[in-house]
């Protein structure tokens, strides 16, 4: 297996927790260098690692072949459309882009260029959508009615000088956390026919949305996700129900709080889930409701890593595909759209 030399752009709280320690953690990928504007930070991390202070400087590095962009949305158009053009393979973090013409844009110039270019959603990885994408493709429910992913956190206070608390393009809740759960119900059930949107601000002060109540109309079921910043006693993660039972699951993904107490992937037991957070299947039979507990899939956001090497080194299709990325952007479009207008408004063909 040959190695990819890698340079990520950025190393704040993305580059830092979600993107450097998985890529230090995959076979065949070398994180070569990163792009620290002025901290040495980076230096400290990763050792082995060459430190620039801008992307021109690491894209003078002719080694590198792929470059991962975590820096604030606003960027990722310039930045991603520089590396293209520059002849590298490009990851960027979700959401893509701030607008769908901005999406489609870098995905016509990475065809032009003939290299890759995919969205970072590493959730797709967490245990808990894995355990949830089997009880669908299994069936015990029957034919489903309705969906619920919440991604619910306890966050009062504004950051004041963060950039997602700032009226820009590209900021805000559903920006932020949107494209998760977008992405895992797109990814269980498709295209939905129309799409229902709130989003408001809920906490004092706010500029920007930092909650959302978003139902994806399907011809026979509906999926709700939503997600706020003001919910300090969470209820489940998610709720899978259908005509014979239903599925609910509790707790979070541990891979973030892992992530983010300096935990690598390479340690044992990595993002197992304790017994008390896993799933409770409820099916019923003959008028008998019966429970089960279902052992939650070991989450690994390493996956979505090495199937970009793979993409790279051998041609494997992307798992998060240019075509699923600009669904992602319509999506957010839409959901903007629906609120503004207080409507539920037909989705993009």
């Amino acid at each position: 297996m040959r190695t990819v030399q890698v340079g990520l752009v950025g190393f704040g709280l993305g580059g830092r927790v979600f993107h450097a320690p998985i890529i230090s953690a995959v076979p065949g990928l070398h994180l070569a260098a990163i792009v620290e504007r002025s901290s040495d930070s980076a230096r400290a991390a990763y050792p082995d690692a060459r430190i620039v202070r801008s992307v021109g400087e690491l894209l003078s590095i002719d080694s590198i072949e792929l470059v991962v962009v975590t820096t604030p949305n606003p960027s990722h158009l310039d930045l991603a459309r520089l590396c293209l053009q520059a002849g590298r393979h490009v990851v960027v973090d979700k959401p893509f882009t701030t607008t769908s013409s901005e999406a489609e844009e870098l995905v016509r110039i990475a065809k032009e260029c003939k290299r890759l270019i995919t969205v970072y959603q590493n959730r797709r990885w967490d245990g808990d959508f894995q355990t949830l994408r089997q009880v669908v493709k299994d069936g015990p429910l029957g034919p489903l009615v309705l969906f619920e992913s919440h991604l619910e956190r306890f966050r009062p206070k504004l950051k004041q000088e963060a950039w997602r608390e700032l009226p820009k393009p590209g900021s805000g809740l559903w920006f932020d956390l949107g494209p998760h759960l977008l992405d895992q119900a797109l990814v269980l059930f498709g295209r939905p026919e129309s799409m229902t949107a709130d989003l408001r601000a809920e906490r004092e002060g706010a500029a920007v949305d930092d909650a959302f109540d978003v139902v994806l109309h399907y011809p026979r079921m509906r999926a709700l996700i939503r997600s706020n910043l003001l919910t300090a006693v969470p209820g489940p993660r998610f709720r899978l129900n259908g005509t014979r039972g239903s599925f609910v699951k509790h707790g979070s993904d541990p891979q973030e709080e892992a992530l983010k107490r300096g935990e690598s992937p390479d340690q044992p037991n990595w993002s197992k889930e304790p017994a008390e957070n896993w799933g409770t299947l409820s099916t019923s039979e003959c008028d008998k409701l019966t429970q089960t507990r279902v052992p939650t899939a070991i989450g690994d956001y390493r996956r979505y890593y090495e199937n970009v090497r793979d993409a790279i080194a051998s041609g494997t299709p992307l798992d998060v595909s240019t075509e699923h990325a600009l669904l992602m952007m319509q999506a957010l479009e839409l959901g903007i759209e629906s609120s503004r207008l207080r409507c539920t408004l037909p989705f993009p063909a």
